[in-house]
């Protein structure tokens, strides 16, 4: 159906989103193909980090919440191909497997954590780093095991703490649309 390169740049995160919920209706699958990668490039999604190597083939259900990061570099650039699920597909999809050291289990996030990192987001949007209190905050999703737009809740909580009601709604907002199911 669609093949194209996608290439993540050091210190890039694609937050946690759901896309292509198409893909599920019409049986088609994507695959992703690493041509260049490194370990501080992964994939977060259901409290798991994936390290995708490269010499592999792999299949993702992007109708998933799932998000990106590669953050030392360098680029991440992977070969992306939505499929259909032809009689190939399927010989191909009944040998999957993941190696040892592919995917590791995120820590939950303790009450103290949680706590901790509201505090430091707090601290930096009180000294007027809005933005950069956010990314704290969104890139939990990459260390802890966050319940599914986890980190959104974090940022309404933070914007609901200071009184800012509008910037804490358009964060639930963002959350509905980048995590809606099919």
């Amino acid at each position: 159906m669609y093949v194209r390169l996608a290439r993540l740049e050091p210190h890039s995160y694609l937050w946690e989103h759901r896309d292509y919920a198409e893909l599920r209706d019409t049986g088609c699958h994507r695959l992703h193909i690493p041509l260049v990668t490194n370990p501080s490039a992964v994939l977060v999604t259901a409290g798991a980090r994936v390290h995708m190597a490269a010499g592999a083939l792999w299949r993702l259900t992007p109708s998933q919440a799932h998000g990106v990061c590669n953050t030392t570099g360098p680029d991440r650039l992977h070969l992306i191909a939505d499929v259909y699920a032809d009689d190939a597909y399927q010989t191909l999809a009944a040998r999957p497997h993941l190696r040892d050291g592919d995917a590791t289990d995120l820590p939950e996030m303790t009450e103290a954590e949680r706590d901790g990192l509201l505090e430091k987001a707090v601290q930096l949007a009180e000294l007027g780093f809005t933005g950069a209190a956010e990314q704290t905050l969104l890139r939990a999703f990459y260390t802890y095991a966050l319940p599914e737009g986890g980190a959104y809740d974090l940022i309404a909580e933070l914007h609901m703490a200071r009184g800012r009601d509008g910037d804490a709604h358009r964060w639930r907002e963002a959350k509905a649309h980048l995590l809606a199911r099919p």
